[in-house]
């Protein structure tokens, strides 16, 4: 969740530090803060509650805060309220170090008083003070303040990625994480932390992933790197390709309007390397054919907006593969025992490739001896390096907090990857088949005709935003696609969501309707449009206003019963839901701006969830 940078070479830190959380206050803006040391003022911390322009305005862009090492944070509060005290970074009893951290330690308690009883003096409520009192506290026993490091490390339970300075070492910034994310930026002169590559891209392309247990010791001259046995260990650098202006508005008003915008290419991106000959090829999936064919069962793993894409793929993967698919919160996947084994395909899908509860997962159907997949946008992230196999949807930087792109080629990627198994197995006919692929290869064109209507759902949006609660219904598919409608719609306007299996509705639902009721119906499910129709006909009824969703197909149909329709091009079912939910997204954003929402920024949210 919080965001961390920092810095160490020949330039002013505070700009720097400055620019680099803003790039990533997606990961937190709760408050904000930097830490600098310079050779005349000596370590000076600045930190505030609120957004980041806040201790911008404060420290007047960085210019009040002179020196050329520092750390910076952006804060997604955990332990201790949004406040000024418990914003990072954090500095030890005698002044002379300071930490940011993102993560959860779990026995801080435990240690806090261990630390009070030697008369430690607190001043703020969270988890990441208690570290930088301890760091202090070791270092006071051995004064080598990398031994420090180690042995508090030894000693804290839960996740981190840390970023310190310390007084007596003026030229050296030291990193250490485990289950947050922390990349190293190596430059000319200058090195870097960030949790996300974003906050570094202005400055430097060449990066280095730190592993669990890794700690980093950055000057202005070079990185040296550490295991958790304090060995010296060497690592490889990789280079970022995508260009800055990707994690820019470029004109937009939102990111997430922008993201929509950019769905076409990005589809596009996902599709058509994998796509030669009229066949799905997919040269990093190291999956035989007798492999698939001993698999029993599948799940597919996730949170969020990603478990909404694995909601869809149950229904056509069932259909497709004929294998029982069992679709799992992430947070949830630890706890339920699942029955993994080694015939068992465990996916998993995480835009970040960093989310904990999904990690954590990961490495249970691991041990378990499943084989695992990940389907992820940020290369190189640790669910990446960890699964057996990895697929990318190549989506680029994805900066607001509700995602549509990561979504949107999620889903193109695993219909492709269906596409790949069934072709294995045979259980998909040549006829079908062909048929998928080509509507898939249609799908960017037919993503640009839906964006085309954007003004229609603008409209609608500003008849309906005053709604206090808004139902989705579909069934099937529809279902599953209204699942990730409803829930873009209360991330960023607030307003109370729920989507339902429209069969459900007679089974308790259908009390909640009363006159006046919003329900977005949801008809582009064809083989069960008609009763789709007879839901529609059941709400309003019932007193329902009813927003409609259909293909070209029905359009008219649907227009004879429902309230207000919206439609999108007829595809094959399969690829119906990649169209659907763009209008959905549309909805949500201008509903959100109707009511003068903060859309990149949601409240309480962020945009990866490295904590539990």
């Amino acid at each position: 969740m919080c965001g961390i940078i920092g810095y160490v070479g020949r330039q002013e830190a505070a700009p720097i530090l400055l620019d680099g959380l803003a790039r990533m206050e997606y990961r937190g803006y709760d408050s904000a803060g930097v830490a600098v040391r310079s050779e005349t003022k000596g370590l000076q911390v600045r930190k505030s509650k609120g957004r980041l322009q806040v201790l911008s305005d404060m420290i007047h862009g960085g210019a009040d805060v002179e020196g050329t090492l520092g750390i910076g944070h952006t804060r997604w509060a955990t332990h201790g309220e949004p406040n000024d005290v418990n914003a990072h970074p954090h500095v030890s009893e005698d002044g002379r170090i300071a930490l940011v951290h993102n993560g959860i330690i779990e026995n801080y308690m435990e240690i806090k008083q261990q630390l009070l009883r030697h008369g430690v003096v607190f001043q703020s409520d969270t988890d990441t003070e208690v570290v930088a009192q301890l760091l202090e506290f070791h270092y006071n026993e051995c004064h080598n303040m990398l031994e420090a490091v180690g042995r508090v490390l030894r000693r804290i339970e839960g996740s981190y990625a840390f970023g310190i300075i310390c007084a007596d070492y003026p030229n050296a910034l030291i990193a250490a994480r485990k289950d947050s994310p922390l990349i190293i930026g190596c430059g000319e002169g200058e090195n870097f932390i960030a949790s996300d590559v974003t906050a570094i891209i202005a400055h430097t392309r060449d990066v280095i992933y730190m592993e669990d247990g890794e700690i980093a010791v950055l000057t202005a001259e070079g990185v040296s790197l550490f295991n958790d046995e304090m060995d010296p260990i060497e690592k490889a650098h990789s280079h970022i390709d995508w260009d800055v202006s990707a994690a820019e508005k470029g004109g937009y008003p939102h990111f997430m309007l922008k993201e929509i915008f950019e769905q076409p290419e990005a589809i596009r991106k996902t599709i058509s390397p994998r796509i030669r000959d009229g066949r799905v090829v997919l040269d990093d999936l190291h999956l035989t054919r007798d492999y698939v064919e001993s698999v029993s069962r599948i799940f597919i793993v996730a949170c969020g907006s990603s478990y909404h894409v694995g909601m869809v793929s149950k229904y056509n993967w069932e259909r497709l593969l004929r294998r029982p698919v069992e679709v799992c919160l992430a947070s949830e996947f630890r706890y339920c025992d699942p029955l993994v084994d080694e015939h068992a395909l465990v996916i998993f899908i995480s835009q970040s490739g960093e989310t904990l509860d999904t990690m954590a997962a990961l490495r249970e159907a691991k041990r378990l001896g499943g084989r695992t997949l990940a389907v992820v946008n940020v290369v190189g992230s640790s669910i990446a390096r960890e699964a057996d196999d990895v697929l990318y949807t190549w989506a680029g930087p994805e900066i607001a907090v509700a995602t549509t792109k990561a979504y949107s080629t999620q889903l193109a990627l695993m219909d492709l990857i269906a596409l790949y198994l069934g072709d294995l197995l045979g259980t998909v006919e040549k006829s079908e088949y062909d048929q998928i692929l080509r509507e898939m290869e249609r799908l960017p064109e037919n993503v640009e005709k839906v964006l085309e209507s954007t003004e229609n759902v603008k409209y609608f949006a500003s008849r309906y935003f005053n709604h206090d609660s808004i139902f989705f219904i579909g069934r099937n598919l529809d279902y599953a696609m209204g699942m990730e409608g409803s829930l873009k719609l209360k991330e960023i306007s607030y307003i109370h969501s729920e989507a339902y299996a429209s069969g459900e509705l007679k089974h308790g639902t259908i009390s909640l309707i009363e006159p006046g009721t919003l329900v977005i119906a949801l008809g582009t499910y064809a083989p069960l449009f008609d009763k789709a129709m007879s839901n529609v006909v059941e709400v309003k009824a019932r007193g329902a206003e009813v927003l409609a969703l259909t293909t070209e197909t029905f359009r008219e149909k649907m227009e004879h019963t429902a309230d207000s329709t919206m439609a999108v091009p007829t595809t094959h079912p399969v690829v119906q839901p990649s169209l659907g939910v763009v209008p959905l997204q549309l909805f949500a954003y201008y509903v959100a701006l109707q009511r003068g929402c903060d859309i990149d920024k949601p409240r309480n949210l962020a945009k990866s969830v490295t904590v539990e």
